[in-house]
């Protein structure tokens, strides 16, 4: 078997008041092997930043995208960049926490087949949800997904999946948007991929500081849901 190491996807577009601290509070932690910052054409003062943190961190690197497509097509076009064991998720801005990230690696050491997901939903945590329509869709959206999928999954829409690299290569992505959240469990759960989820904190950004999901996004989820579950 070959030696763990792992691969943190950090996707961004327009971020450029969050990217250094979101990024150098992943690199603190000290658990990731590569970082892969995936420019999805900003048009703000994100790449700069990107390129100053790659100068500053040899495990970090950049990968440009020329159109703005979205969070799903910048995943996987920094799959196909990826050597290690396994790959995670980490968005740009500060709603998540790396130390949890950190948590659900240790976890995925001891699981390497499984998907390790981080839920905003289970455990003994405060968190900070601002907007209860956003949190309330979520809730719906996971039960949703645990009834159609028959396996209970409390935060589908979360950012934080940590998976085998050589599993994400087979799934054939097709969601260039947020639907890829629900794609990838989806689509690894096809594969007899088992779900372990972790309790993780979450401070929610408002729409004013660049919170970019919309309820657009969240009507998508319920149709993806159904459609990879039959249909893909």
């Amino acid at each position: 078997m070959k030696e763990y190491t792992l691969t943190v996807i950090v996707p961004f577009y327009n971020e450029e008041l969050f990217i250094e601290q979101s990024v150098t509070n992943l690199i603190n932690e000290n658990f990731c092997d590569q970082v892969i910052l995936v420019n999805d054409a900003s048009t703000d003062a994100s790449v700069k930043i990107a390129k100053k943190l790659i100068n500053n961190y040899s495990n970090i690197s950049l990968l440009n995208i020329e159109t703005n497509l979205g969070k799903g097509n910048a995943i996987k076009e920094a799959i196909k960049n990826i050597n290690s064991t396994h790959v995670a998720i980490h968005d740009a801005d500060l709603e998540y926490f790396p130390r949890d990230l950190k948590k659900m690696t240790e976890i995925s050491k001891l699981n390497p087949e499984n998907i390790i997901l981080g839920s905003r939903f289970i455990g003994n945590i405060k968190r900070n949800n601002i907007y209860y329509r956003t949190y309330s869709a979520n809730k719906i959206m996971s039960l949703f997904f645990s009834f159609i999928f028959w396996k209970k999954v409390s935060d589908i829409a979360t950012c934080y999946k940590l998976f085998p690299i050589e599993a994400s290569r087979e799934l054939n992505l097709k969601e260039k948007g947020f639907g890829v959240e629900v794609e990838l469990t989806a689509k690894l759960l096809k594969k007899k991929l088992n779900i372990i989820e972790c309790p993780i904190n979450y401070t929610a950004r408002s729409y004013e500081e660049g919170k970019k999901i919309k309820l657009r996004d969240g009507v998508n989820y319920i149709i993806k849901t159904f459609y990879y579950r039959f249909f893909e």
